[in-house]
């Protein structure tokens, strides 16, 4: 797939259909393109059910939402810190119990450009155990009840992963001999979309009924580097983020949504989505260059081991 299915605009939530019966999770849906995309999907009449860890910003999101689309809409949250696997572990036992069903989990949430080295609960290097590790064992635990309505995992990943290293560096996952904001940002989001693609391979050999789609904001103006990033970045981002060269944060959310709920069809599980002019930083939303890198199969293959270890979770395929 690629632009030319959608014509010069590429895609965009024009395309949806209603959307009603239908429930979508999204990490990290209280700003940013998760908001947006919870937006786009209400808008649809969908159900939309938001994890995210800050309970003040998600009471105020959802009362937002419910002005603009009615105290009916279907918008709910849970509390969960992807930086703590225990409540990671808690909210996937909540959504089990409590969400009738999900079509797609948008795992959007993600932390960028920490300045210093920092560590989640479990040890880990913060940007790597919030983009991936969590999201890694949020998947794994709500995978069976995702297969149960023949729905799809979305990771929003990064052009960030042809930077840095362009490798998992096993040796030192937690970056302890030469942290770098970026590098260390770059290997995370690297880590998302290998995990992707060897989950897509893993479900294939199982012949379970989950599709898996990788995708990107491109440069959009979301809250992600005012929250984690240091000073200089803030600064940087701030100047940038008034110039054409960043698009809106609602434009960042249409490849997710675009994954979450475009026809199987025009959706090549393989590809990487997003913007596609301007070096995929914007423009009409289709398929991107996608460096080989990324699907390295050793690579990809080690990762999942070192996941399952660091997380104490094993999926059972």
């Amino acid at each position: 797939m690629n632009t030319r299915e959608f014509g010069k605009q590429g895609w965009t939530p024009e395309r949806l259909g209603s959307l009603s019966g239908k429930t979508y999770l999204i990490t990290g849906a209280n700003a940013g393109a998760g908001f947006e995309a919870a937006r786009i999907l209400l808008s649809k009449k969908a159900e939309v059910v938001m994890l995210n860890r800050n309970e003040q910003k998600s009471n105020e999101a959802i009362r937002s939402l419910k002005e603009e689309f009615g105290t009916n809409a279907k918008v709910s949250f849970i509390k969960m810190d992807l930086g703590e696997l225990a409540s990671v572990r808690n909210a996937a036992s909540e959504v089990i119990k409590s969400a009738p069903k999900i079509d797609a989990l948008i795992c959007n949430a993600a932390i960028a450009q920490v300045p210093t080295q920092k560590f989640t609960a479990d040890g880990f290097e913060s940007q790597l155990g919030v983009n991936h590790y969590g999201h890694f064992l949020l998947c794994g635990l709500l995978f069976d009840k995702i297969e149960e309505s023949k729905g799809r995992i979305v990771v929003v990943a990064s052009m960030g992963y042809t930077m840095g290293i362009k490798t998992m560096q096993f040796d030192d996952m937690n970056w302890d001999k030469n942290y770098h904001p970026m590098n260390t940002y770059c290997h995370s989001k690297l880590a998302q979309m290998m995990f992707a693609y060897e989950l897509q391979d893993r479900i294939a050999a199982a012949g379970k009924n989950v599709k898996v789609y990788v995708c990107h904001p491109g440069a959009s103006a979301t809250s992600l580097i005012e929250t984690s990033g240091g000073l200089k970045d803030r600064i940087i981002w701030g100047l940038m983020s008034k110039t054409p060269l960043v698009q809106s944060a609602e434009k960042g959310a249409y490849p997710e949504v675009m994954c979450a709920t475009e026809a199987e069809k025009y959706l090549n599980q393989k590809a990487f989505f997003g913007p596609t002019k301007r070096m995929q930083t914007g423009g009409p939303v289709g398929e991107c260059t996608l460096e080989p890198h990324a699907q390295d199969k050793t690579v990809t293959t080690k990762l999942w081991t070192v996941s399952e270890e660091a997380t104490g979770y094993t999926w059972n395929f």
